[in-house]
């Protein structure tokens, strides 16, 4: 429970299912309108636990009230902060990871420094609103390296929200004839994660 209502976290885990023994904690989430069952978030996990890492991917509560927008984004971001330290709470000391698509991304990159992840998994990263290449969210990915975290963008070659620069993350993975939805290509995305965290952890 949040101050923003109820959210819902799914564990996943390969091997002893005691959290302690995980090398590392991974929290995902959703995009706008989305689920945590998007083909991406299913690459994502899978890449992490084949690194030996629990994954929680975290519907948020706006979703389960059953609204398909956001709304403001510092309550997002202040239950996002609420939901993480629960989280983290099952794993105490593990590094923490955390990443998300689309708006999870976006939210993932904001609270970085706050809730102190090492670093974050940014997939389809919402560069611009379609339309509107002048109003660049790019300041939420340097936010995100300020505080501390490294950043890996996976966006589709052909993301009409746009891609950021290699200048914006410390990694950019362009996935070849995706698109905003990241539906195809699992298994780039999920070496391209994979090969990341083995990075970022070592």
């Amino acid at each position: 429970m949040t101050d923003g209502g109820l959210a819902r976290a799914e564990l996943d885990q390969d091997g002893p299912a005691e959290p302690g023994r995980a090398r590392f904690l991974l929290v995902l989430t959703h995009g706008a309108g989305g689920s945590p069952g998007s083909p991406d978030l299913l690459a994502a996990r899978d890449a992490a636990l084949g690194q030996g890492g629990l994954v929680a991917r975290v519907t948020q509560p706006y979703r389960v009230r059953g609204a398909r927008a956001p709304g403001s984004a510092v309550r997002q971001d202040a239950a996002w902060v609420e939901i993480v330290a629960v989280l983290a709470g099952l794993a105490p000391g593990l590094p923490l990871i955390q990443g998300g698509r689309s708006n999870g991304a976006r939210v993932a990159c904001r609270t970085a420094a706050e809730v102190g992840a090492r670093a974050v998994v940014a997939l389809a990263f919402p560069l611009c609103p379609p339309g509107r290449p002048g109003q660049s969210r790019a300041a939420e990915l340097q936010a995100a390296r300020a505080g501390g975290a490294a950043v890996l963008v996976v966006n589709g070659e052909r993301d009409p929200f746009g891609i950021p620069g290699a200048d914006q993350a410390d990694r950019v993975v362009i996935v070849p004839g995706e698109t905003h939805s990241l539906k195809g290509h699992r298994a780039v995305i999920a070496g391209a994660v994979a090969e990341w965290l083995a990075t970022v952890l070592s």
